[in-house]
């Protein structure tokens, strides 16, 4: 493995660290920990959500640029006689990207090793082969011998079970491979957008924000929106890389390495138009590359933070991933780093002049 530098090891500790909706203690403490030095203040919201502010200017606006803590996972929910785990998924899920994978059962008494199983392919009949296997049929096996024995080790229904992959960078060390980039990597760029602000004169407030429950509804961001009542908000997340055999520009656009997605539409949300343009113009301004895209299902952040209060013109910024929702996803560097300095760079033009001009285009 390629030796990491110190951005490479906060990836690591982000993506590595086991979080899905509703636990996210493990990534809020990651977050928190590099995200504390560069805050004035840092507080959670009742769902636990974390908020670190950074004051530019007192009384200028208030910019929010968030990404989700949580993970796509699972939540045990039975253990049947003989030890196996019967489980819920928690966020969306297809089912043929989940069996014999393995996972991580966190308990109290510590993390267990589990392997996603099913019926083996020899005793099903011929038609039903060919059928991709039920989420409802899955199981979790953790080598137990029955329910009691899974007990002592502390499995206990509502325990999270998280999939387990080892961060790596690849060959092409611009490429790079984890679980969990959605959307650990929005936390990273909320981090780093503060990390470029410090010492640096800004005519505004930013918070930044590592939001919960983001995969089952964006209630996170919905409560940290509420608290924070910012007058602008970005929203950083994963999007969808067309760049991979059998996907047509049609159904996709995004490629990795072109520059951070500008979501036009999602499910969630129309992208506020004033928003979309300052950002446009700054990267190009700078030279920084950019594309677009548009999601007619799904959507982030910003769906829940624009409708916190009187509404916030808002937008989403998103980095091209390969193989959301399951074990492993690849990202390119190079978007990573173009988003993070595109949005520093925005949010040092928001000053109140600026922000009264995009509120009311």
């Amino acid at each position: 493995m390629a030796k990491l530098d110190e951005t490479l090891t906060m990836l690591k500790e982000l993506t590595d660290a086991k979080g899905i909706p509703g636990n996210e203690y493990e990534p809020r403490e990651v977050m928190k920990k590099y995200i504390t030095p560069l805050a004035d203040e840092v507080e959670t919201d009742g769902l636990g959500s974390l908020i670190a502010k950074k004051t530019g200017e007192e009384n200028g606006p208030k910019v929010m640029i968030t990404g989700h803590l949580d993970e796509v996972g699972f939540m045990v929910t039975q253990i049947d006689d003989k030890g196996f785990l019967r489980f819920q998924t928690v966020g969306g899920w297809w089912s043929q990207v989940m069996l014999a994978q393995r996972v991580t059962v966190v308990t109290s008494k510590g993390d267990i090793t589990g392997v996603i199983g099913s019926k083996p392919p020899h005793i099903l009949s011929p038609e039903a082969r060919k059928k991709p296997v039920d989420i409802k049929d899955m199981f979790i096996d953790i080598g137990a011998s029955s329910r009691d024995e899974a007990k002592d080790w502390g499995v206990r229904p509502g325990d999270m079970a998280v999939p387990y992959f080892e961060f790596t960078v690849m060959n092409n060390e611009k490429m790079l491979l984890a679980k969990a980039w959605d959307n650990r990597i929005g936390c990273a760029i909320a981090i780093d957008v503060l990390k470029n602000l410090k010492g640096e004169s800004h005519p505004n407030v930013v918070y930044s924000v590592g939001s919960v429950q983001e995969e089952i509804g964006l209630r996170g961001a919905k409560t940290a929106g509420n608290k924070v009542q910012p007058d602008i908000s970005i929203a950083v997340d994963v999007g969808i890389a067309g760049d991979t055999p059998g996907v047509s520009e049609k159904e996709a656009q995004g490629k990795m390495g072109d520059g951070p997605q500008i979501i036009l539409y999602d499910a969630s949300m129309v992208s506020h138009k004033g928003l979309r343009e300052l950002v446009i113009s700054v990267a190009d301004e700078l030279e920084i590359p950019y594309q677009f895209d548009a999601i007619p299902g799904g959507g982030t952040d910003a769906g829940a933070v624009h409708l916190a209060g009187e509404g916030a013109p808002s937008l989403a910024i998103t980095i091209a991933t390969r193989y959301i929702h399951s074990h492993a996803g690849i990202l390119h560097r190079d978007d990573y780093e173009n988003a993070v300095k595109l949005i520093t760079e925005v949010v040092k033009r928001l000053d109140k002049e600026t922000v009264d001009k995009i509120t009311y285009e």
